[in-house]
């Protein structure tokens, strides 16, 4: 922790995973002297000024030997047979059971056992309580009591289908609506609700679970997304979310399987050779969809001398391979995320999030699988449509929807405000239909570009006399009216954060723009400067601007209401990348 200090971290999260073949096991899981251990850890990073996050739990999803069988994930056919393995407890115990996710009771009695272990630790600072992405199978996932909820919704048994779902997509689209408001209200709400009765807060990772990602990642603290296994504009569904809850931080675990993925005992490609141009290119990219905290994924707990590596991460340590930059990153990375933790995010078009279309749909053909996605409904590859580039679009959800309001000529969605909404689906929910029909019968300028269809099994009479009501109305039309609030040939990836007086606007190196999974080794390197005309249509101005890209640098620019601009971002350029040839 002195070294992490050192190298200008501002804190861990402590993830209690499963012991290495060359160290000893460690004290028994939630023990007496396990939360004594913890506890010094936790203020021994007071006494130095860093933050101390925990995983609730060993290793990922929530399970081990404190889940009982009753309070265990459930499918159609009983009991999961899916268990938590290379867990803490890995040499001391059977693999343990993977916690019910559909049941808030099971949660809270997960919850209460994991508070009594860390109670002394959640003292002094405050501490994030994190929860990993979802790695629960979702193959008929059920639980207790959902099929008379299921045909008290729907209008019909469940119970015929349930073997037979893929040959009946929209009976298969009702379950799935229905599993999504069971992982909000009975896992992602509640577990927000006790990490705060713990005195900490919820630190989250809302991405891979079968739900409205919109509405999950709104519902806890610190909404986390993931880079690079998930391209960086993923992180818009995180940083949206966090607009229209008011979350502050929107954090990212980054640098996943930089450059691939290899399964365990790996290593992963180019282990201690990676390298901080490429970091740093994945980085901005990141900033520039909305992130304002670089989490580093990650740092094997090594004893004086020791060498453990981890399998699917960057190595972070004192072997690093980029060690001699790590600190000035570091800074980099703070001084970056504080520019955009400025004022809130801006909000201009609200773009209907396709997530019935990829409900209806089923699992990814063969070449568009990775390790983080198998299905459609996982988002992976939904991005803002390119029309709308330079417009700062956010997204929204039906679910988010149901609370809104249209005033004073905004449509008002939690903390945010947005002048418009776009909509091009297949289909449409028919309760996210009325929500929409309500707030445009109101004036809400509302973009459709096609007409949507029913998803579900049974139809709905008036679902078509809906639609086109909606499309009749005025202020409903296929084009947008107003102009980008950034307008140039070829724009860069950007996050823009305002107040009422100035705004701050980071632009991410042009390459970034080609990042995806998995980034090719040296794939940042750069010889020549790029310039990029920009206008900027902000308070009511029009100001043109040329970005002058230096090789491996980004662009963080604070404009004010007099039209006045200034650089505000702490220089920093890495060494040459060697590229895979190794030029």
């Amino acid at each position: 922790m002195d070294w992490v200090v050192d190298m200008n971290f501002g804190g861990v999260e402590i993830a209690f995973v499963y012991p290495l073949e060359n160290c000893e096991p460690g004290v028994e899981w939630l023990s007496s002297k396990w939360t004594e251990l913890v506890t010094f850890a936790k203020k021994y990073c007071d006494s130095i000024g860093l933050t101390c996050d925990f995983t609730l739990g060993t290793l990922w999803p929530f399970g081990g030997s404190i889940v009982s069988e009753g309070d265990a994930s459930r499918t159609f056919d009983g009991v999961s047979p899916q268990r938590l393995r290379k867990s803490w407890e890995a040499r001391d115990k059977m693999p343990g059971y993977i916690l019910n996710h559909l049941d808030r009771k099971a949660l809270r009695r997960y919850c209460h056992q994991m508070q009594l272990a860390l109670k002394p630790a959640l003292e002094g600072s405050k501490s994030g309580l994190f929860c990993d992405s979802w790695e629960v199978e979702t193959e008929g996932l059920w639980s207790e009591g959902m099929d008379d909820v299921f045909e008290n919704k729907f209008g019909y048994d469940l119970g015929p289908y349930k073997n037979r779902l893929d040959e009946y997509p929209h009976v298969r689209y009702d379950y799935r609506k229905l599993i999504s408001d069971y992982v909000l209200k009975q896992f992602y709400k509640p577990y927000n609700k006790y990490c705060n009765q713990m005195g900490g807060f919820s630190r989250v990772q809302c991405h891979g679970a079968p739900v409205d990602i919109l509405a999950a990642y709104a519902s806890v603290d610190v909404p986390e997304t993931e880079s690079i296994l998930f391209d960086p504009p993923f992180s818009t569904f995180a940083a949206s979310a966090a607009a229209i809850s008011g979350a502050e931080i929107v954090s990212s675990e980054t640098f996943t399987c930089l450059y691939g993925w290899k399964p365990h005992p790996g290593p992963p490609p180019y282990l201690k050779r990676e390298q901080i141009a490429d970091m740093k290119l994945l980085a901005d990219a990141m900033l520039a969809n909305g992130t304002n905290l670089i989490v580093w994924h990650g740092m094997p707990y090594n004893p004086p001398g020791g060498s453990n590596e981890f399998y699917a991460t960057t190595q972070v340590g004192r072997d690093s391979g980029f060690v001699d930059e790590l600190q000035e990153f570091n800074s980099y990375l703070a001084d970056v995320g504080e520019c955009m933790s400025f004022g809130k995010t801006y909000t201009d078009v609200a773009v209907y999030l396709p997530l019935e279309d990829n409900w209806m749909r089923n699992r990814l053909p063969d070449n568009k699988k990775r390790p983080s996605a198998n299905y459609h409904w996982e988002l992976q590859y939904v991005k803002f449509p390119e029309e709308l580039r330079g417009y700062h679009p956010l997204w929204i959800s039906a679910e988010l929807l149901k609370n809104s309001s249209y005033e004073n000529y905004k449509l008002i969605c939690g903390k945010a405000e947005f002048n418009s909404l776009y909509i091009d689906v297949e289909w449409l929910d028919e309760e996210a239909l009325d929500e929409i029909l309500r707030l445009a019968s109101c004036g809400l300028p509302v973009f459709i570009k096609r007409f949507p269809k029913n998803p579900g099994f049974r139809a709905k009479s008036q679902y078509d006399r809906k639609v086109y009501e909606l499309v009749s109305l005025d202020n409903v039309t296929d084009f947008i009216r107003s102009d980008p609030v950034v307008e140039g040939d070829n724009i860069p990836e950007f996050w823009l954060r305002v107040t009422d007086d100035d705004a701050m606007i980071f632009f991410a190196n042009p390459k970034s723009k080609e990042l995806r999974y998995p980034m090719k080794y040296g794939q940042s390197f750069c010889e020549e400067t790029e310039e990029v005309m920009v206008k900027i249509n902000l308070f009511g101005k029009k100001i043109q601007k040329v970005l002058i890209f230096l090789p491996y640098r980004s662009i963080c620019l604070n404009l004010f209401k007099d039209a006045k601009i200034s650089f505000t971002e702490k220089d920093f350029v890495p060494s040459i990348p060697l590229r895979e040839s190794g030029e």
